[in-house]
């Protein structure tokens, strides 16, 4: 082994000193930007009693934001799910100019601003739109409707899962399915009995942050919903609403569910990760051991 690899070159590790202060930047950036907003709403919440808490989140147009939160929600994550999956394989095994293409096209949701994806549906489906003529003609509405709330939340979140999986296959390779399908197996068996359960973890971080951020999607879906209290108003849009009639309390009582939804969030992501190095760990110790066994070098 080099002398070089065995002791640290002059300079390339940070004085003790520059660390502390590097730390305590990052630390006070996270409580300024961060805590501080997250406290702040729950102190605002339950400023004037868990009683006035209570009713905040009882109120019609605030239990009718909240089932549509959630009904977008259901709808759109099991179908990025779905979809997911399916343009990371693609994406995972295509060829070179194409995945480019794909990879491409995945990305596209996080370049374009939520608030152009939204104004682009509302240019295709509303009123005056390129497919007006048919929708009006067959009583279809899409625009200020429930589908219109689906469609901008399925463009923001479309990346989250796929993103989490195609390095993960890329990584992963064909070995084990390859041999699969010579001892006679079915696609469909190879996928559920190989594929899923090596992507399962990093599936399931991708499904927590899609739902994350459906539920928290503010931009595209205040563009085609068209704040109708009670209708339309997800549960972010509601929180706007009721802090421009100047409900401060009852707006942050609704913001306190959106925080809490980031801290369950944020628990699930650090379980998920933790799984994610785990099942790595297990991969590359297994692998070693095979190397071994054959008499090679890991």
């Amino acid at each position: 082994m080099s002398e070089t690899s065995t002791h640290p070159r002059p300079g390339v590790s940070d004085p003790p000193w520059l660390r502390n202060i590097l730390i305590v930047l990052a630390v006070t950036y996270l409580v300024l930007v961060v805590l501080l907003p997250f406290v702040s709403v729950l102190t605002q919440a339950l400023a004037r009693g868990f009683s006035t808490y209570g009713r905040a989140l009882a109120d019609p147009a605030g239990r009718s934001a909240i089932l549509l939160t959630l009904l977008v929600a259901a709808i759109v994550v099991p179908l990025n799910t779905i979809f997911g999956v399916w343009l990371a394989l693609g994406v995972a095994r295509t060829r070179q100019r194409l995945r480019r293409l794909l990879e491409t096209l995945v990305d596209l949701p996080f370049s374009v601003s939520p608030v152009v994806a939204g104004l682009l549906f509302v240019l295709l489906f509303g009123r005056h739109g390129w497919f007006d003529p048919w929708l009006t003609a067959h009583g279809i509405h899409i625009i200020f409707a429930v589908p219109g709330l689906v469609l901008a939340t399925l463009f923001v979140t479309l990346p989250f899962v796929a993103r989490e999986l195609i390095p993960l296959l890329e990584s992963q390779g064909l070995e084990e399915e390859e041999a699969a399908a010579l001892l006679g197996a079915s696609r469909w068996r190879i996928f559920w009995r190989i594929t899923l359960p090596n992507i399962k973890w990093a599936l399931l971080y991708g499904v927590i942050l899609c739902n994350a951020r459906a539920m928290g999607e503010f931009g595209a879906v205040s563009v085609v919903s068209g704040h109708i209290r009670g209708r339309t108003n997800t549960l972010p849009l509601h929180v706007e609403t009721l802090f421009n009639d100047y409900d401060f309390t009852a707006a942050n009582a609704m913001a306190s569910l959106l925080a809490a939804l980031g801290v369950v969030t944020l628990i699930a992501r650090a379980i998920t990760e933790w799984q994610i190095a785990h099942t790595r760990r297990n991969r590359e110790s297994d692998s070693g051991l095979d190397s071994f066994a054959y008499g090679k070098t890991p």
